[in-house]
């Protein structure tokens, strides 16, 4: 539910894949639980598999909303496409990626979080990906915003 004093915006958003979504976006920003962890899994497409109690709570989607979807339903429209290429790029060729994430919550709010995503590796082969976030210093996410204000 957004407040009735806060600005809400229509943003259609075009994934990698050529899906399509509106969204709507406020400004509210939820704070991150101090000592948490937010984990996720998905599969090789970025279906999510399993999450954590801190992911449903952060998201503002129940657990069942969430299983199965695309781990894009999370993106917000601030966050560049270049971003997310890299990310993709990074874990798709084994290696661990970090960086500085801006996701939209179910309720058009959104919230910061400094992410580790890890490629899940059997036999050889990846398998999937497990992306664990923590709480973010505010001074690297105000010069993420910087640059992902200069990168869109």
């Amino acid at each position: 539910m957004v407040a009735s004093n806060d600005a809400c915006s229509a943003h259609l958003l075009t994934f990698a894949d050529g899906t399509r979504r509106q969204v709507y976006v406020t400004s509210v920003e939820t704070p991150y639980p101090r000592g948490k962890l937010i984990v996720s899994r998905t599969d090789t497409r970025g279906i999510i598999t399993q999450c954590n109690p801190s992911f449903v709570d952060m998201s503002g989607y129940p657990a069942a909303e969430l299983i199965g979807q695309p781990h894009c339903i999370l993106r917000h429209p601030d966050m560049p496409a270049a971003a997310f290429r890299d990310l993709w790029d990074t874990v798709q060729s084994g290696r661990q990626w970090n960086g500085y994430v801006k996701n939209l919550r179910k309720d058009g709010g959104h919230y910061w979080v400094y992410a580790t995503v890890v490629p899940n590796v059997r036999d050889g082969m990846i398998v999937g990906y497990t992306s664990v976030r923590r709480e973010p210093s505010r001074d690297k996410v105000a010069a993420a915003e910087a640059l992902y204000r200069e990168m869109r």
